[in-house]
């Protein structure tokens, strides 16, 4: 689970931690998400597969609260067979996960247009709308796909997007996505359904509750981060599916009696992209340097993240909704050279101060209070052990796991795999 507004590392994470499980599943998102892995010289971004399609041995389940965007999944199917991985091997869809049409990414822009200067940021993926169908039951289905009637179905659902774009004055003849009209992307979307149908559509809760019955070990992957939950979230700045442990079960159909551990992910401070709340976020040569340094931008957007101190009232508040038992830290090398680093550990509103997160989060004006901690001015690169690391940074550790309650299971030093070490 990401703890924080995503991009906290989830991808590598569940990289590592493939090797421990017979089965990586994602559970909810989309192309919105982009997950990084390096290794062996080799950097790759995933959208909708699972992390774990590089391990040949483990089966990998896209779960039905995942949306698929055909044709972005056979670009990534393609990309992977360019390094010889083979995902129809051991990669199975949910007949019940919902695709993403190409009049879906044209009514996200639509929404956007609209919003004027409220904009919430969203990726263009298509995403809301998508979710929107879902819950309307108007939605068209992987499993769909298969049937008779799948191209009525389809044309019905174009046309009411195309009315809704119509209300909200946008000009389809204008939008593109990829540089193609919308007619043209059409085409290649459905063309794109044919690379779907090479793989094995499953009734995925059946298969993973199956799994589980024979004693398999299930990883289930998160996507965007718990501050991005519909419900939880930093509404309406927000994502469009449940992103914490909660959707797990619904994006699984796995009960909450059979999750075992939650390992929460956060880096060792905070970013965010798109618009809304941040109360750590910093505007000067700290915060440049930390989207210098850190590469912060977008792996789906490529857009430049804000970035700011971590901020330990949200991060409790993501630990608390989770039911996090392991916390991983991410990206301590970033501020190696930095002489003092810095914590949120409460909030003043109103004159008054708060560890909570409250319900005016947009609105209100929210003074972070700091606590400094000594920088540990050291290069990471080349420790192999954790109580190698410096006692500085061990110590930053350490105040993360007693405000947090969570104890912290490993901390990533460097984008590669080989550079997770465990307590």
């Amino acid at each position: 689970m990401g703890l924080q507004w995503g991009d906290e590392g989830k991808g590598k994470i569940v990289d590592v931690l493939t090797p421990e499980y017979d089965v990586i599943a994602r559970f909810q998102g989309g192309p919105n998400a982009g997950h990084t892995l390096e290794f062996n010289g080799i950097k790759h971004v995933l959208h909708i597969i699972p992390s774990g399609i590089f391990h040949e041995s483990k089966l990998n389940v896209i779960g039905n609260g995942v949306l698929i965007e055909p044709h972005i999944f056979e670009q990534e199917v393609a990309a992977l067979r360019e390094k010889n991985v083979d995902a129809t091997k051991n990669l199975y869809i949910s007949k019940k996960a919902h695709l993403i049409l190409p009049s879906h990414r044209m009514l996200d822009a639509a929404n956007e247009q609209a919003k004027g200067n409220s904009k919430i940021g969203s990726t263009l993926k298509g995403i809301g709308p998508a979710y929107t169908d879902k819950i309307a039951r108007s939605g068209i289905r992987v499993g769909d796909i298969m049937e008779f009637d799948f191209r009525e179905k389809y044309e019905l659902l174009k046309c009411q997007h195309l009315q809704m774009a119509h209300t909200l004055k946008f000009d389809v003849l204008d939008f593109r996505i990829d540089g193609m009209t919308l007619e043209e992307y059409e085409q290649v979307w459905l063309a794109s359904l044919e690379t779907l149908k090479k793989f094995q559509l499953i009734n995925s809760e059946y298969f993973i509750n199956k799994c589980l019955d024979e004693g398999k070990k299930v990883l289930a992957e998160g996507a965007q981060g718990s501050m991005l939950d519909i419900d939880f979230g930093s509404y309406p700045f927000v994502t469009s599916s449940s992103t914490i442990t909660a959707g797990v079960c619904s994006g699984l159909g796995v009960a909450p009696s059979r999750i075992g551990r939650v390992m929460g992910i956060s880096k060792a401070y905070c970013t965010r992209v798109g618009a809304g709340p941040f109360p750590t976020e910093l505007f000067d040569e700290t915060g440049r340097l930390l989207c210098e340094i850190g590469h912060e931008y977008g792996a789906t957007t490529g857009r430049s993240r804000r970035c700011g101190w971590i901020d330990i009232p949200a991060l409790r508040y993501a630990c608390m909704l989770n039911g996090v038992t392991d916390l991983f830290v991410t990206k301590p090398d970033v501020m190696n050279d930095f002489d003092e680093v810095k914590m949120c550990t409460s909030y003043e509103i109103d004159g008054k101060d708060t560890d909570e997160i409250p319900f005016e989060y947009n609105a209100v004006e929210i003074k972070p209070k700091f606590t400094s901690y000594k920088g540990w001015k050291q290069d990471l690169i080349g420790i192999t052990e954790y109580d190698k690391l410096p006692q500085n940074l061990r110590d930053y550790i350490a105040a993360m796991e007693q405000a947090t309650g969570v104890r912290v299971l490993a901390v990533s030093i460097s984008p590669d795999r080989k550079d997770v070490l465990f307590k």
